[in-house]
């Protein structure tokens, strides 16, 4: 993710300030929060700075997902082109959907909470909207997540990771 997350940085950073790099990042699926505070650290943007970005720039998507996402899968399952795309990425989602499933707020918590790669708020939404969570209900499960995705995330790339890096 750090190469990934660095290659972002790099070819937005050609166009807008590093502290909107950061804000995109955040926004991005896979990279998400983890990888914005990851660039934020590269960037020597202050945590201070970095940390509200990157979690305004991770909850943005989340309302949008929720609410549209299982109407654009379904427009775009009735063009072929997308078909395939759309059922993988449903496939993809509803099979880490076990937890969520099985403890719903708090497995939706920790689903975006714990940085492991495929989690995250982007997910986290696909998998809540597919399983029809209540709205509110995954909306605040996603913000604890994100919360607790900031501190590790901070902890990592602010204090173990950046002691390496600097």
């Amino acid at each position: 993710m750090e190469k990934l997350a660095a290659a972002f940085a790099v070819t937005l950073g050609k166009y807008v300030s590093k502290e909107v790099v950061v804000f995109i990042i955040s926004m991005i699926p896979i990279l998400e929060l983890r990888g914005g505070l990851i660039v934020s650290k590269l960037l020597q943007v202050p945590i201070t700075t970095a940390i509200p970005l990157c979690i305004i720039g991770n909850i943005i998507p989340i309302p949008f997902i929720l609410l549209f996402i299982k109407q654009i899968f379904k427009w775009m399952k009735k063009i072929k082109l997308f078909r395939g795309l759309i059922e993988k990425l449903e496939n993809r989602a509803m099979g880490k959907s076990d937890n969520i499933r099985k403890y719903e707020f708090w497995g939706l918590v920790l689903f975006v909470g714990i940085p492991l790669p495929g989690t995250g708020a982007w997910t986290g939404s696909l998998i809540a909207a597919l399983l029809d969570v209540d709205f509110k209900k995954a909306i605040i499960a996603e913000l604890l997540g994100i919360a607790i995705a900031t501190v590790i995330m901070s902890v990592l790339s602010y204090g173990l990771l950046g002691a390496l890096l600097a």
